[in-house]
């Protein structure tokens, strides 16, 4: 697909948009206190003078409108276009998390997620409740507190226990049969109607009006196939079936009266709900959205684009400045026009428990550059997740496992999880080309690195994790899957003692109470199945289906803990898959449960140097050193200083 930045020069242009390269070329638009005084909310007939505020606020959508310059959609989308032509498009937006509920959370709480504990995706579901700060309310009572009537038709989704009759006037869970009576009877409102956007089933959408896959481009992160295209495609209908709704509710604005005094604002919580690099992922698939506003002077300026960066949580300031709603102190976006307006050099967001998939990511993006930390690096990119009976998902799950996933993909989605990234996103938008180990960009990997770091330190509720009841729950057997992260075991029950719990095994199609020793590292949740290395090995997940590592000195070690192994179940021979490119030796050493806790050398095998993989064993029969109950394996390896040696599995037979 054309870049953002290429189709809005070639499209957006033409059609008369003035172009700001930086918001503070603005006219100098009122602020909060320009519009009602910095100390107080209007009351009264100030009140009745203010202008209603609705949100259009769309689930898992790209910005692949005509207004943004798509080619596919040109023309598609008259609505949504209608609103750009007459208001403000902001061409670089972001949001502050690239899933729905922690988006919503932060937007409501005017301040990202990691900051009040709302990080974490539909917590609270369960029988472990989280609650705002003491300090907190949420834009919507903030606004209603000050004499708004506030509605929301839709979903809410929001990671916390709050208060419904405070926070809205009006609250239902569809979003169909709007009030426009009732609106009209009860100015100024600000109201949020949620729209299906990406989410939209296209099944019954006119086949006259639908995208043939084969006109798309598939972006260049994902299988260049026909599921893609069908993907992308989809995604096409589903912004055209979401623009015929909002042209539904700008009518009913105006059959109501309500136009001339409503701000009608339009955005997403985050990317395309079917490309697995968008939706859940904080890319710029994920994190970039559609945002645009339109409304009346002097609140929205006319026939503008925004290229500056924007963070999603400025709206809920700028939200409060309309509203003539003094800003509290923990928001920590600002108002879009506030004639002190500072343009954002970078913006930050966060990922983290996903349903039952864990995980932690914090990212910066600046004007050229993203930058991404990746805190659990045991798991790869493409851990099991919601999505896993999907066709697309299935798709590339089959293409790795057969060998015709292209290296590139490989290494994004199945490979080993880097801990930092960086792209140049100007050149690469899909973030193919990670050049955080390139030489020439180490002062440009210093510098964002510094940036994260720094906003990290301002509070991040995501250093810990969950409380083990919350663990409990989302790890368990629901719709959307079973929880395999490590985080879980430590509430399980491993009832054969062999390290890994009867959940995580039967999830994983192994036999919970066999007894026996058996390690794969195929569960791209948990790659290392709770192996550590030495601290000189690094980490030592590798690809989807091994381990690997290099060795950083002549000796080094592998250690598996926690176990409970009962010799006699185990009288086998010791076996490890194995490939490595000098020669090594591999001695096993285990350590016994009894009446004193010993540690006993089992024996040694030797592993060649070759590209190809080879099977060595270690025969156990009445091996002395093998006796008892196992509760600790130490592989002991020596070799030459950055050898580098990789696992496929190692067990018992």
């Amino acid at each position: 697909m054309p870049s953002i930045f290429d189709t809005m020069q070639r499209k957006i242009l033409p059609h008369g948009y003035a172009v700001l390269l930086l918001a503070i070329a603005l006219p100098a638009f009122l602020s909060t206190s320009d519009l009602h005084g910095q100390d107080a909310s209007p009351t009264g007939s100030q009140a009745k003078n203010r202008p209603n505020i609705l949100w259009l606020f769309a689930e898992d959508t790209s910005p692949w409108m005509g207004c943004y310059g798509d080619p596919i959609n040109q023309g598609a989308t008259p609505n949504i276009d209608s609103l750009a032509a007459r208001g403000v498009l902001f061409s670089r937006a972001f949001v502050p998390a690239p899933v729905c509920s922690a988006c919503r959370s932060a937007l409501m709480g005017g301040q990202n997620q990691i900051r009040f504990n709302a990080h974490e995706h539909r917590s609270s579901r369960g029988p472990a409740k989280l609650y705002l700060p003491d300090h907190m309310k949420l834009l919507p009572q903030l606004v209603k507190e000050s004499g708004y009537f506030t509605f929301n038709l839709g979903k809410t989704d929001y990671n916390f226990v709050w208060d419904v009759p405070a926070t809205y006037s009006l609250e239902k869970n569809s979003r169909n049969s709007i009030p426009w009576k009732t609106l009209s009877e009860n100015q100024p409102f600000f109201g949020q109607i949620q729209t299906a956007g990406g989410k939209n089933n296209t099944a019954k959408f006119p086949a006259s009006r639908k995208v043939d896959p084969g006109t798309v481009s598939v972006p260049p992160d994902y299988p260049q196939n026909d599921i893609y295209r069908s993907v992308v495609a989809q995604h096409y209908d589903a912004i055209r079936k979401d623009d015929d709704f909002i042209g539904n509710v700008l009518e009913g604005l105006k059959q109501s009266g309500l136009s001339e005094n409503t701000i009608v604002v339009y955005f997403g919580d985050h990317g395309a709900n079917n490309l697995v690099r968008h939706k859940q992922m904080p890319t710029e698939g994920g994190l970039h959205v559609p945002f645009i506003m339109a409304g009346p002077a002097p609140y929205v300026p006319a026939s503008a684009v925004r290229d500056d960066l924007v963070n999603l949580l400025d709206l809920s300031a700028t939200t409060l400045a309309w509203a003539g709603v003094p800003r509290p102190d923990w928001y920590e976006g600002q108002n879009l026009f506030d004639s002190k307006f500072v343009p954002r050099s970078s913006v930050f967001a966060a990922k983290d428990r996903l349903d039952h998939t864990i995980d932690r990511v914090r990212t910066v993006r600046t004007h050229r550059y993203r930058y991404t930390r990746n805190f659990k690096t045991d798991r790869i990119f493409l851990q099991p997740q919601y999505r896993d009976s999907k066709d697309y998902v299935r798709n590339l799950r089959a293409m790795y496992a057969d060998g015709t996933l292209p290296t590139k993909l490989s290494e994004i989605y199945f490979g080993e999880r880097p801990a930092e990234e960086l792209y140049d996103v100007i050149k690469d938008p899909s973030q193919i080309n990670n050049l955080a180990t390139d030489p020439e960009y180490t002062t440009v990997l210093t510098k964002h690195r510094s940036l994260l770091e720094q906003w990290i330190a301002e509070g991040d509720a995501g250093v810990g994790e969950e409380s083990e009841e919350e663990i409990a729950y989302q790890g368990q057997e629901h719709k959307w899957g079973t929880g395999v992260n490590p985080e879980y075991e430590g509430v399980r029950v491993d009832r054969d003692g062999d390290g890994l719990s009867d959940t995580w095994e039967k999830v994983n199609g192994r036999d919970p109470s066999d007894g026996k020793m058996l390690f794969t590292f195929d569960c791209g949740g948990w790659q290392t199945e709770g192996w550590s290395g030495s601290p000189d090995l690094g980490n030592i997940a590798g690809a989807q289906g091994y381990l690997d590592f290099t060795l950083g000195k002549q000796e080094s070690s592998l250690h598996r803990r926690g176990l409970s192994l009962a010799a006699e179940k185990n009288r086998g021979a010791f076996t490890i898959r194995a490939r490595s490119d000098h020669d090594i030796i591999l001695q096993l050493v285990a350590t016994s449960a009894g009446k004193k806790e010993s540690s006993n050398i089992v024996g040694e095998i030797a592993l060649k140097q070759g590209d190809q993989w080879k099977t060595v064993s270690m025969p156990l029969g009445k091996n002395e050193a093998w006796k008892g109950l196992i509760t600790e394996l130490e592989l002991r390896l020596r070799g030459p200083v950055g050898t580098l040696v990789e696992f496929d599995s190692i067990a018992i037979p």
